[in-house]
């Protein structure tokens, strides 16, 4: 029962820090570090509800739960079943194994559907997409609305539309391609597909959603800290400020665009870039690094 507990204090750590990294605005001067966190935290979540209704259900054996674990199947394997594990019991470990069955399975129902969109988005850029000078390294769509995204994957591909040609001047689509370059070298996709496979597991947990799109955001301000490395925070930020008079857009599914996710914040960021709090980032990462080693160290034991 003592492993149940600190399984579930470790949930509820979770959700409560989840709270506070949503509303907490230090995370916009170091999203690199918050990114982190949120996947410390998000591993913690999963591998605590998971293990809440295994260790219940493991109880009578009175030891860690790792251990009581082994114990189990070595038992099953041998027809015998201590005397004080009942049907209930057997049901609380079915239960957290289903669980951790369904995480596991919306993780990859997620990957798949995503690398199916890019392998078809990227059969149709084959043959629709031209390569030009304007935009080195980038495919072109012959496409009048302004757009500009990556297409992740093994062989990542960066698309912009001519009217993103037409709409900026040359250091701001170098500003902007730089920024498209940064999601594919950091596999951002694959930083977003945990948060999208549990808002995919549990779609009524709105907080998971709340969560997903702060993730989301923190991506693109990471991706913008790598292209203000190369080029000036005005050319980005008059880049962002073209896109967002430019009209509502959506990256195809799959892909991670410049979009309109939050345009006035992310200018304001990059023209008025505050120093990161060292003391909450310590804070933060000792927090979600206590949070995470929990659950990993209740089921080694």
């Amino acid at each position: 029962m003592v492993a149940a507990a600190h399984f579930a204090g470790t949930a509820l750590a979770c959700y409560l820090t989840a709270q506070v990294l949503t509303r907490a605005r230090w995370p916009w001067h170091s999203p690199r570090v918050a990114i982190l966190c949120w996947q410390a935290m998000g591993l913690s979540l999963g591998l605590s509800v998971i293990g809440l209704p295994v260790a219940l259900g493991l109880a009578p054996y009175d030891r860690g739960t790792g251990r009581a674990l082994l114990a189990l199947v070595g038992d099953l394997a041998g027809g015998r079943l201590p005397a004080d594990l009942g049907p209930a019991h057997l049901a609380m470990v079915g239960i957290g194994l289903g669980v951790g069955s369904v995480l596991l399975g919306s993780t990859a129902r997620s990957l798949l559907a995503a690398s199916r969109a890019q392998r078809r988005h990227r059969e149709l850029l084959n043959l629709v997409a031209r390569d030009d000078p304007a935009a080195p390294g980038a495919l072109v769509l012959d496409h009048p609305s302004a757009a500009a995204y990556c297409l992740p994957g093994v062989r990542p591909r960066v698309v912009v539309s001519a009217g993103t040609l037409s709409l900026l001047d040359r250091a701001e689509l170098a500003a902007v391609l730089s920024h498209e370059r940064a999601h594919a070298a950091e596999r951002h996709d694959l930083v977003l597909l945990p948060f999208t496979a549990l808002c995919r597991a549990l779609p009524r947990a709105g907080w998971l959603r709340r969560a997903h799109a702060t993730v989301a955001l923190l991506v693109e301000m990471r991706a913008d800290d790598r292209a203000r490395r190369q080029h000036t925070d005005g050319s980005l930020a008059a880049a962002l400020l073209r896109f967002a008079t430019a009209g509502p857009r959506t990256a195809p599914a799959g892909a991670l665009g410049l979009g309109n996710r939050d345009l006035d914040v992310r200018v304001r960021r990059l023209l008025h870039a505050g120093r990161p709090p060292l003391v909450r980032r310590t804070v933060a990462m000792a927090t979600t690094g206590a949070l995470v080693a929990a659950p990993i160290c209740l089921f080694l034991s």
